[in-house]
């Protein structure tokens, strides 16, 4: 299936494995362009700097590999996080345009600093959007294409269904826009396509794979729970969240506390309250995905409703392909 994405990033299907903080990795991405897709990796899944330039450096290396006789194949790119809680945006961002990558995904900001820097080396720019408005300010700031992310996405979510958002920016922007959220199997691509998408991000099919880094225990999870045990959560990072429904999930509660609240209604104090709640949220999660722990916030979003096994990535990849 030729789509405006997959000429974008020269790919044979019109599928992004999105990013997911803490389970994307290199394993994971190169096997995604074995099977002629693109994967990204949020560039906070590695602690330094030196570990971010290996990771590039890797990728590139097997780049080559996936490369097929008419010069598709795979692509891979990293995720920033582009506002004021990350502050290690700036490194991170010089550290990808340094060795160079095919793309980046912007998130949570304003990708104007990003779209520059990497368009002078030669690396398209994806920003993740959630309305038409901010749609059309990363348009004018010369973004290589939005991506959508709708009301069944996980993590981080928008408020459109996935046929609102994306009629409406198809309708309304001269970039590709790549629909994120509610995939699962081959109809869900299908269904995005029809809505007008030149792609899709894909993220939580990927969870359970072989190659992810999490525990068993969270790839168990998202094949043991379905579509209606994904809630929204305000206690990871102050922003809302999809996560699975575990019994511990249910004992804290999903909504800010009242001290939450008060502190960020607070002009001086909310900056520096989101970036400590970013923070320990990501402590947290790190801790649920990496060992076994009776408090288990994993994130995932309601298209863990298709995983039914934990299997290699490119048979997961098969799947949603089988009949393009």
């Amino acid at each position: 299936m030729q789509t405006k994405l997959t000429e974008l990033l020269k790919i044979k299907h019109p599928i992004i494995m999105a990013p997911m903080f803490l389970v994307s990795n290199t394993a994971m991405v190169i096997e995604g362009m074995k099977s002629g897709i693109a994967g990204c990796i949020p560039a906070l899944n590695y602690r330094t700097l030196n570990e971010l330039r290996d990771a590039i450096v890797e990728l590139k290396a097997a780049k080559g590999a996936s490369l097929l006789l008419d010069g598709t194949g795979g692509s891979f790119g990293f995720n920033l996080i582009v506002n004021k809680s990350n502050v290690k945006y700036l490194e991170q961002l010089r550290v990808i345009c340094e060795e160079g990558c095919d793309f980046i995904i912007t998130s949570l900001g304003s990708p104007e600093e990003t779209i520059k820097e990497a368009h002078a080396v030669g690396i398209k720019v994806l920003c993740d959007v959630t309305d038409l408005h901010f749609a059309k300010k990363i348009e004018t700031l010369g973004a290589d294409a939005a991506i959508a992310v709708n009301s069944e996405a996980g993590g981080h979510r928008g408020n459109l269904s996935p046929q609102e958002l994306t009629s409406l920016l198809k309708k309304e922007l001269k970039i590709p826009v790549i629909s994120a959220g509610g995939v699962g199997c081959k109809a869900d691509i299908d269904r995005m396509i029809s809505y007008g998408a030149d792609g899709v991000s894909v993220g939580s099919p990927f969870i359970a794979s072989v190659e992810a880094s999490v525990t068993q225990e969270y790839k168990q999870a998202c094949v043991d729970y379905n579509a209606k045990d994904i809630v929204m959560t305000e206690r990871i990072s102050g922003t809302p969240c999809t996560v699975i429904n575990t019994p511990y999930v249910q004992k804290i509660g999903t909504k800010s506390t009242g001290l939450e609240k008060f502190l960020n209604k607070s002009k001086t104090l909310k900056k520096w309250v989101k970036m400590i709640r970013f923070y320990m949220g990501m402590k947290a999660t790190e801790k649920a995905a990496m060992q076994a722990t009776y408090k288990t916030v994993w994130v995932a979003g309601p298209s863990i409703e298709y995983t039914k096994a934990i299997l290699p990535i490119r048979e997961i990849i098969t799947n949603l392909t089988a009949e393009f």
